[in-house]
């Protein structure tokens, strides 16, 4: 039987390190606690999002979580619960969760980066801008819900409107 030969990876890889050069490029405060964390801010017209990154080299993931400046109270919790659920079938990356501790809606992703070779910048801004256009585009939904009295269905059908074509 043949056996294929990998090269072995580089374990001092660490894909925070991107995180951080993309924070200082934006200018971006940001606070990397240890090796496995990094956290920033970015304001953007609807709220400040706060992004959390975390790398698991024991299993090369790197988990994603962007925060809305946004806490549900108790007893508003089970309104929301059906408008992630119509939000997250349209979702091709990540998907959104509340916080059952805190109440807090947020948007998640996990990448795995077995082999050592990591996430380029690029995919790095990727995954950021990728994240933040979806909690842009779906903020108001969970604010018809929450301070508006609409239902997860009602919300979705008056926040969220697909332009087809040029005007």
């Amino acid at each position: 039987m043949a056996q294929t030969v990998l090269e072995s990876p580089d374990l001092n890889f660490n894909p925070l390190d991107a995180v951080e050069q993309i924070a200082c490029a934006n200018g971006w405060a940001f606070e990397r606690q240890g090796d496995d964390e990094i956290v920033t801010e970015v304001s953007s017209a609807v709220c400040t999002f706060r992004l959390w990154f975390a790398w698991r080299p024991d299993c090369e993931a790197l988990h994603f979580t962007c925060a809305f400046d946004m806490k549900v109270a108790e007893p508003r919790r089970a309104t929301i619960y059906p408008l992630l659920a119509l939000i997250n079938e349209r979702l091709w990356l990540g998907h959104f969760d509340m916080f059952s501790d805190e109440g807090m809606v947020v948007f998640r992703h996990a990448m795995l980066l077995r082999g050592g070779h990591g996430a380029t910048p690029e995919q790095m801004v990727d995954l950021v801008q990728a994240s933040l256009a979806e909690c842009e585009r779906y903020y108001p939904a969970f604010q018809f819900v929450l301070w508006g009295g609409k239902t997860a269905e009602e919300a979705m059908a008056a926040s969220i409107l697909d332009t087809k074509g040029e005007a």
